[in-house]
């Protein structure tokens, strides 16, 4: 049975993807900040360790690795933070919150993989979700897009350091989520759609053999080589 870890799972695209997995027979570990929400989604499902907590903790990274135990196949970093809304322009961007918006959205997933690296099988997985703000200069999202160009940039830079690896930056695209509602306070984003639709892509890449680097989940759906 392989075994998967996957960040921010008791919402959206985390909690899509794990339960894609699970029903594709893996075992995984997930995690979130809300211990009631991950409680209710995965309290009794079987072949699931649900650990609580903040991913910016090293104690909390280090449990989500020893619960995986020594074999690992998959990390998806997919916990992130969107930063204050209305979200500020970055002449009025609070630093404070720009650290905190790094050091969830690039500091922690780097942390949980150094604690990860060893234990990964050859070939396995890591998946860093990204997003089209990290490549584009969309107004109001210099927090949140600079971090995920971080994290982009991380992933390459892993990717070249383990070719025997598959890594991955993955842009799932526009969702109707709750941090995608936060990011349009007081808008209508029911056009978008459901994090569901953006699983098959992410699954092309942990069930295929495409080579590390960037890829946009829609043009991955279906592709399996």
């Amino acid at each position: 049975m392989e075994t998967a870890i996957v960040t921010g799972a008791s919402r959206g695209l985390g909690l899509a993807l794990g339960r894609a997995l699970i029903e594709r027979g893996w075992r995984i570990v997930v995690d979130a900040r809300g211990a009631e929400a991950l409680e209710n989604e995965w309290g009794d499902v079987a072949n699931v360790a649900a650990i609580p907590g903040d991913i910016r903790d090293p104690a909390h990274r280090r449990a989500l690795v020893e619960a995986a135990g020594e074999r690992i196949d998959l990390v998806v970093n997919n916990a992130s933070l969107l930063g204050p809304s209305p979200q500020p322009t970055l002449s009025r961007y609070p630093l404070h919150e720009l650290r905190r918006v790094f050091e969830v959205n690039v500091t922690a997933p780097l942390g949980l993989l150094q604690l990860a690296l060893p234990r990964l099988a050859e070939g396995a997985r890591i998946l860093n979700i990204t997003s089209d703000a990290g490549v584009e200069p969309y107004e109001g999202w210099g927090g949140y897009g600079s971090s995920k160009a971080a994290l982009e940039q991380l992933t390459a830079i892993l990717g070249a350091e383990h070719p025997e690896l598959r890594i991955y930056a993955v842009d799932p695209g526009d969702m109707n989520t709750q941090m995608h509602q936060e990011a349009f306070p007081g808008e209508d984003i029911s056009d978008r759609p459901p994090p569901e639709q953006s699983v098959p892509g992410l699954l092309a890449l942990i069930e295929g053999e495409v080579p590390s680097g960037r890829y946009r989940a829609a043009d991955m759906a279906g592709v399996r080589a």
